[in-house]
């Protein structure tokens, strides 16, 4: 049955959750369920569908949102521990709560317009990036990030610690956002500090984000520090909680690969971020499939990423580089790489069939999957919980050309002075 929160979209596609077409006209309801329209029920708005392709919206596994900020491109051609400790870290010391929340509105506004509705994210000030994702009606595993190395909200880990426990403890079930706690990586966190993370994680019943194995050095230098491999480590030292997202996880073994599916973690394929800083590899998918580990995707940051949050990028990529890395044709298909991408999602988005990207749809009409995989599309609508984002192309819960006029100007006085 309809109700005032459904909308009718009328001769249109839809995909559901396992990527079968449906042709005809459609109700998506507030909690996110659809079903076939019979036509005569009582619905908030109804939409001429012919010339767009329902889906589950994109879900991002990994980000920095508010690294828009961050100029995209301005330490293009530095490998990661470079990038870090001469581009990210001395421009992230002079962050501020202004910062961040002209960061995240900028990446809100294009998470919208490219059809993702969930970040987990990892950054400073998390509050702020929670209050941003909130007002403008998308979803998010917010994670204030906790290390050793002194940061630009924090004087120490256990202050972090601190402020996070505060957070944690507003989580509510029905939230669009929620709050994790994310520790830097092995690297930068000292055992008890990762046991102190791991622990108010049980104790509040909230998530962990970690960055895992991302490179060769990482790896070679827990193992000399501490004979043992990353996440041989982590789970020596009873870190990984269930649920545990593991950012990267490139440079692992299968025993590593085991314990990640024996702790329920989730781990984040992040192709571009990998291969813009030349980490020599991305996360390997055949083992974690048959290992049976939840495998997401993510963006990173749009500093060290593919400069954006365009989970259709991404998601080809990840599909593509598999394939080249295994030498296998055969490997992640549109359609699986599709539902990897929306997994989980209660979201929709419809994308513009006429968009000529979107074409040709195939001789039994059946292409749509592939085209948004390997062509990307344009996104009309974006529906959450409910609530219209977006709709005929237009972002209605943030106003775009005033963040581009707030984002150029935060750019020009952040780094004045820097490069």
């Amino acid at each position: 049955m309809g109700d005032d929160t459904t909308v009718r979209y009328t001769n249109t596609v839809l995909y559901d959750d396992a990527a079968n077409k449906v042709v005809g006209d459609m109700l998506l309801h507030s909690d996110g369920s659809w079903s076939k329209s019979n036509g005569d029920e009582d619905v908030l708005e109804e939409i001429d569908g012919s010339n767009r392709v329902l889906t589950r919206s994109l879900q991002n596994w990994h980000t920095h949102l508010a690294m828009q900020l961050n100029a995209r491109d301005f330490s293009d051609g530095y490998p990661l521990h470079r990038w870090l400790s001469e581009a990210i870290f001395p421009t992230e010391s002079r962050i501020t709560p202004d910062y961040v929340r002209i960061g995240t509105s900028a990446a809100a506004a294009e998470m919208i317009r490219t059809g993702s509705t969930f970040a987990a994210d990892m950054y400073f000030f998390p509050a702020v990036t929670g209050d941003v994702l909130t007002n403008a009606g998308l979803r998010g595993l917010i994670g204030g990030p906790v290390s050793d190395e002194a940061l630009p909200s924090h004087d120490d880990a256990k202050s972090a610690l601190a402020e996070l426990d505060q957070l944690l403890s507003q989580n509510r079930d029905d939230d669009l956002v929620q709050y994790a706690i994310a520790t830097h990586s092995v690297y930068l966190c000292s055992q008890e500090t990762l046991q102190q993370a791991s622990e108010l994680a049980e104790r509040r019943n909230g998530r962990l984000h970690i960055h895992v194995s991302e490179t060769r050095k990482e790896v070679a230098e827990c193992k000399e520090a501490n004979g043992l491999y990353p996440i041989e480590y982590l789970d020596s030292i009873d870190f990984i909680q269930p649920g545990t997202i593991f950012a990267h996880a490139s440079w692992v073994k299968k025993n590593e690969i085991r314990m990640m599916a024996k702790h329920n973690v989730t781990a984040v394929h992040c192709p571009s971020s990998n291969m813009k800083l030349a980490c020599g590899g991305t996360l390997s998918f055949p083992p974690y499939r048959d290992a049976g580990v939840d495998v997401r995707i993510g963006t990173d940051g749009a500093a060290s990423s593919g400069n954006g949050l365009n989970l259709l990028h991404e998601a080809r990529l990840a599909s593509l580089v598999q394939r080249h890395d295994h030498w296998d044709s055969t490997l992640l298909p549109a359609q699986d790489i599709f539902k990897i991408a929306t997994k989980g999602s209660q979201d929709w988005v419809a994308w513009n069939i006429d968009d000529i990207r979107m074409h040709p749809l195939g001789r039994s009409n059946n292409r749509h999957l592939a085209n948004l995989i390997y062509n990307g599309g344009e996104c009309l609508d974006v529906w959450v919980d409910g609530q219209a984002l977006r709709k005929d192309g237009v972002t209605l819960t943030l106003d775009e050309r005033k963040i581009i006029d707030e984002l150029d100007e935060a750019v020009h006085s952040y780094y004045e002075g820097i490069e």
